[in-house]
C-alpha cells in the first residue's frame, strides 16, 4: 500500500459502546461531530456499534441486544445516512477479532499495563487491599487492541472521540507503527478528533456524564423527564441576585455544548447578573430541546421498526467487509499465514523470469470504474463490469490478488472471462499474481 492509497480519501471512524440507553454526552461528543463530518465533501466515513466491547462489561445479552437498537436508532435519528456512510454493526465483521490477535502479537504488555481502565481497576483492589488483579478480565485488559483493530482495520485518518480515550488513539498508532516496522506499510497511524468545548460533558453530579456513574440525561427522554433531569443538575448554593461563576458549572458546560456563541455568552453574562438556578436550568431545558425535539419523533419510529435497522446494519456489514476482507488477505500475506504451495510457485516465477499478468484501471463514459487483466502478451484474461468507486474496483483486484482464482466464485456478478484465453490459463495467471503477492 502506498503512502497515497493511504492518505485518500479522509476516513473518519467512530463507535459507540452497546452497554446503555444513548445519553446526551453520546451525543454532543461522538453522534453529532461525526454525523457532521459525515457530510463533508471526500470525507469517507464509518460508524458502527461496540457489542464486542460491551461484552467486556455486560453480562445481560437483552441489554446488549437492546443498546443496539436504541444506538442504531440514534444514529439514524439524528441524521446520519447509511447510503452515504458506510454503518455496521462491529460483531457482523469477522475479520476485526483476527486483526485484534494480529495487534495483540505487535503490542508490548507493559503498553496496556498504562491503559487507564486497567489502571483504575488495580487502584480501586491495591486501596481495598485486595489482589490487584481480582476481577479484572482479560477482555477488560485487551481493551485497546480490540479498539485498535475497530480503527486500523479501516485506516481511519481521524477518530472523533472524548478527550478521555486520546490514550487508545495514542496506542492505536503505537500499534500502527510497530506492525509496519516488522512487515512493511500497511496501516494509517489514527488522529484523534475531539470538539475543545464539548469533548466530555459533566453529567447530573458534575462528574463525567457517563453510565458507570449512573449520572446521565438520555439523549431521546421524554420532555417532561427531560426537564426534571436538568432540574436535578447540581449547582452551588448561590442565591437569586449573587453573581455566580460559570468555572467549574456543569449546568453552563452542558448549555455550551448545544448553544451558540452568542447564545453561551448571554448565559455567561446572566451568571453574573446573578440569575437563579431554576431560571438558569429552565434555560438550558429549553435549548436542548430545542434541537433535540425533532429527533426525538424519527427515534421513537425507528425503535418500532427493528426490521428495517438490522436490514441497515446488515447491508453497511457487506460494505465493510468488502473492503475489510481482502485487507485482511494481504495483512495474512504479510506475517506469513499463506499457501504453503505459494513459495514454490514464486520461486518458480523467478527462475523462470516469468512475466507477470498485470491489472488495468479505467473509468468509462457511463461514469462507471473498470478494470481488465491483460497476460504478458497484452491479452485479455478477465473484464470486470462497472462498479460505482474506484475504491470497490481496487477491493475486487485486492481480493483477486491475494486469493487467486478462490476468490472468483465471490466476485461472479462483477466479472466477466475474456475471449483470449480459457479459464485454465486464468487461473494460472491468478496463481502467479498470489505468489508475486506473497513472495
Amino acid at each position: 500500500m502506498t503512502n497515497k492509497q493511504m492518505s485518500t480519501p479522509l476516513r473518519f471512524l467512530t463507535g459507540i459502546t452497546t452497554s446503555g440507553t444513548p445519553h446526551l454526552g453520546n451525543y454532543v461528543g461522538s453522534i453529532r461531530p461525526s454525523v457532521r463530518a459525515s457530510l463533508k465533501a471526500e470525507v469517507e466515513s464509518f460508524y458502527f456499534l461496540a457489542d464486542y466491547h460491551a461484552l467486556i462489561k455486560i453480562d445481560e445479552p437483552s441489554r446488549i441486544q437492546r443498546s443496539t437498537l436504541e444506538i442504531a436508532a440514534s444514529w439514524l435519528a439524528a441524521g446520519l445516512d447509511p447510503e452515504r456512510v458506510i454503518f455496521y454493526r462491529q460483531s457482523d465483521i469477522p475479520e476485526i477479532p483476527e486483526l485484534t490477535w494480529l495487534l495483540t502479537c505487535v503490542t508490548g504488555k507493559g503498553t496496556l499495563n498504562r491503559a487507564h481502565a486497567y489502571k483504575a481497576s488495580v487502584d480501586k483492589n491495591t486501596s481495598a487491599g485486595v489482589d490487584p488483579d481480582a476481577d479484572v478480565s482479560a477482555g477488560l485488559f485487551m481493551y485497546p487492541v480490540l479498539m485498535g483493530a475497530d480503527i486500523l482495520m479501516f485506516n481511519a485518518h481521524k477518530v472523533p472521540v472524548g478527550r478521555d480515550q486520546i490514550q487508545h488513539i495514542e496506542m492505536a498508532r503505537d500499534m500502527a507503527h510497530s506492525f509496519n516496522h516488522r512487515y512493511g506499510e500497511h496501516f494509517v497511524p489514527p488522529e484523534a478528533e475531539i470538539e475543545e468545548n464539548v469533548a466530555t460533558l459533566p453529567g447530573l453530579d458534575g462528574r463525567k456524564m457517563s453510565k458507570s456513574y449512573d449520572n446521565t440525561i438520555p439523549l431521546f427522554a421524554p420532555r417532561e423527564q427531560l426537564k426534571k433531569l436538568i432540574a436535578a443538575i447540581v449547582t452551588d448554593s448561590a442565591a437569586p441576585g449573587e453573581a455566580k461563576t460559570v468555572e467549574g458549572s456543569a449546568l453552563f458546560q452542558i448549555y455550551q455544548a448545544f448553544a451558540t456563541p452568542i447564545e453561551t455568552a448571554a448565559l455567561r453574562q446572566a451568571y453574573a447578573d446573578g440569575i437563579a438556578w431554576s431560571d438558569a436550568k429552565q434555560r438550558v431545558f429549553e435549548r436542548i430541546d430545542f434541537e433535540i425535539a425533532p429527533l426525538r419523533e424519527a427515534y421513537l419510529a425507528l425503535l418500532n421498526d427493528p426490521g428495517k435497522i438490522e436490514a441497515i446494519l446488515l447491508a453497511g456489514a457487506a460494505r465493510a467487509r468488502q473492503i475489510a476482507t481482502p485487507f485482511m488477505g494481504r495483512l495474512r500475506n504479510a506475517v506469513g499465514l499463506r499457501d504453503l504451495r505459494t513459495q514454490a510457485s514464486s520461486k518458480a516465477a523467478k527462475s523462470t523470469k516469468v512475466a507477470k499478468p498485470v491489472f488495468k484501471q479505467y473509468r468509462e463514459h457511463d461514469g462507471k470504474f473498470y478494470f481488465k487483466l491483460l497476460d504478458a502478451q497484452s491479452r485479455l484474461l478477465l473484464q470486470s463490469l462497472g462498479f460505482d468507486s474506484p475504491q470497490q474496483a481496487a477491493q475486487a483486484i485486492g481480493l483477486l490478488q491475494t486469493q487467486g482464482a478462490s476468490a472468483l466464485p465471490a466476485l461472479a456478478d462483477k466479472l466477466q472471462t475474456g475471449t483470449d484465453l480459457d479459464a485454465t490459463n486464468l487461473r494460472a495467471a491468478l496463481q502467479l499474481m498470489t505468489a508475486a503477492e506473497c513472495g
